[in-house]
């Protein structure tokens, strides 16, 4: 009896929700401290969502030559080395899901303390970590349904605040979101444009979640792909006009420097009582973030499990061919993370590292063309090579930017990663 399989609606679902976490929530407050012009800020969104929708086209290529789970850790394996694509499941299988988690369930316990502020914000983020551990260690047809059914309540609610939103907004303040020549100046003679890109493409991480979990989709081939570019195309939608509907609803001036954006804007346009009640509504999304990161991420320790003889405990799966024991451990570091509060410095030290590996894998379709015959790809990417060209372009911008304005953090960040190579040489001895 075949176990179940991933549908295609689920693997949507995994991307959509891997995407929409805090940060389309959080980071406008911080963009309009260096960028005056509407029309820039919202090209910033654009611009982001152009580069993770080239990202999903050409991981959808990779992802049909190569369609195991693992993510950057299959495929870089295949197409530059074992050893680099190890490097790249290190970091991803140890804290490169446990943080984001540990950061968004402790951010959801600070929502709801904000709300009823007898409850303990720790205890809350444990609670919710467990209770999905749970539910994703057990049966994959179970997590998948529950996966389904949050991130479509994530999207209903978004689609439904930015509707509602531009219906009852009575905007104090004129903006608009044609260019002028200082909107020009903004993006192409200001460092905060490209610092502020910087923190957009971190709010569209999770466009290649998918990709984590290839082996259990149903048909990866056409599955896969199909995935990848329906949940970030649906999801770039939604952030542009999210933060139009920001800069549209909100006078400039109440933005600067804040965190909580869709509270402070949902109480500009539907009073404080329902802002408030809005503002647990969003926390309550970021369920749907953490459930997809846990359903995702133990499939990359998974899969170096299946491929190195020492760390092959990592790939015992239970009746249900769940990966159940790499599921548990990502869990217990998120709940050390969140025990300890360390988990944004973890995020700042290896941003920089996980960013390079999805370069690197973009790149990798090169490789692949190299050695492959266009026939024989299932899958092809649209726009070849303009489309990984045009990431590539991008994504070395904020590399840059990122690199210079945080050399510390990113240099700590590569150390970490070189760390994984002992751990590769001794899971590899005596293993032909």
């Amino acid at each position: 009896m075949s176990s179940p399989k991933i549908s295609f609606n689920t693997a949507v679902a995994i991307v959509v929700a891997n995407m929409i976490g805090t940060g389309v929530f959080t980071s406008i407050g911080f963009q309009v401290l260096g960028i005056q012009s509407a029309f820039a800020i919202v090209l910033l969104w654009v611009i982001g969502g152009v580069m993770a929708l080239c990202g999903a086209l050409v991981y959808g290529e990779v992802g049909a030559a190569f369609p195991q789970s693992g993510g950057e850790y299959n495929y870089l394996s295949k197409l530059y080395h074992p050893v680099v694509g190890f490097l790249s499941g290190w970091v991803s299988s140890t804290v490169g899901f446990a943080a984001p988690v540990a950061l968004a369930s402790m951010a959801l316990g600070k929502y709801v303390n904000s709300v009823f502020s007898t409850v303990n914000p720790t205890f809350i983020a444990l609670i919710v970590v467990l209770i999905i551990t749970a539910i994703h260690a057990t049966n994959i047809k179970s997590g998948a349904a529950f996966q389904r059914y949050a991130t479509w309540f994530k999207i209903a609610f978004v689609s439904l605040f930015i509707i509602c939103g531009f219906i009852f907004a009575t905007p104090t303040h004129i903006i608009s979101f044609l260019p002028d020549s200082n909107s020009f100046n903004d993006v192409f003679a200001n460092a905060a444009f490209a610092i502020s890109l910087f923190w957009v493409s971190y709010s569209y991480s999770g466009w290649n979640a998918a990709a984590y979990i290839t082996g259990e989709i149903e048909n990866p081939q056409k599955n896969l792909p199909r995935s990848l570019l329906v949940g970030t195309l649906l999801v770039s939608v939604l952030y542009v006009l999210l933060n139009m509907l920001f800069l549209y609803s909100t006078p400039v001036d109440d933005l600067k420097g804040q965190i909580e954006i869709g509270h402070i804007s949902a109480t500009h346009i539907f009073g404080a009582q329902m802002g408030n009640v809005m503002s647990m509504v969003i926390s309550l999304l970021l369920v749907s973030s953490i459930s997809a990161m846990i359903l995702a991420g133990p499939r990359v320790i998974s899969a170096i499990g299946s491929d190195v003889k020492a760390l092959n405990f990592f790939a015992t799966k239970n009746k249900n061919d769940v990966p159940y024991v790499a599921v548990i451990f990502q869990s217990v570091v998120s709940v050390v993370l969140i025990l300890t509060a360390q988990f944004n410095q973890v995020l700042e030290l290896i941003g920089f590292t996980l960013t390079l590996f999805t370069t690197l894998t973009v790149f990798g379709v090169f490789i692949l063309r190299k050695r492959s015959t266009t026939a024989s790809l299932s899958y092809k990417t649209w726009g070849y090579p303009v489309t990984p060209i045009l990431f590539l372009l991008i994504n070395g911008w904020i590399l840059y930017y990122g690199f210079t304005s945080k050399m510390e953090s990113s240099i700590y960040g590569v150390l970490i990663v070189l760390a994984g190579l002992p751990i590769y040489f001794w899971g590899k001895r005596g293993q032909n």
